[in-house]
């Protein structure tokens, strides 16, 4: 089994900041990619940002100069911290993490549970 748990989120104003948490854990062999993704309702959930094996990081364009991310020393960790936040980025935002569960499994994607941030005055 794998578990991916988010932490942080809550209610900002706008231009506050704030930062958001993530590990998975249980049986995983590889990773490939951890990231962040955000969803509000009626909309497809959409990339914010993602760390891929190797170190590269693709952030979406409406966050690029806002939002970092970034792994964690403990292993399969990654964080994202968000400032200047707008009213737009109000959305349940979701952990994922690519993996392997062994070395004859394919890459697979699994998912937090969400958390709710929200930014208004």
């Amino acid at each position: 089994q794998v578990q991916v748990v988010e932490s942080g989120g809550g209610l900002v104003q706008p231009g506050g900041s704030l930062a958001l948490s993530c590990a998975a854990s249980g049986s995983i062999f590889s990773m490939d990619a951890m990231g962040w993704y955000r969803q509000v309702p009626g909309k497809q959930r959409e990339l914010v940002a993602v760390i891929i094996s190797g170190g590269r990081i693709v952030y979406a364009d409406s966050v690029k100069g806002r939002f970092t991310i970034s792994r964690g020393n403990a292993k399969n960790t990654v964080y994202l911290q968000m400032s200047s936040l707008k009213p737009e980025d109000t959305a349940v935002y979701y952990c994922n993490a690519r993996l392997k569960k062994s070395s004859t499994t394919p890459f697979d994607d699994y998912w937090g549970q969400g958390t709710q941030v929200t930014v208004s005055s």
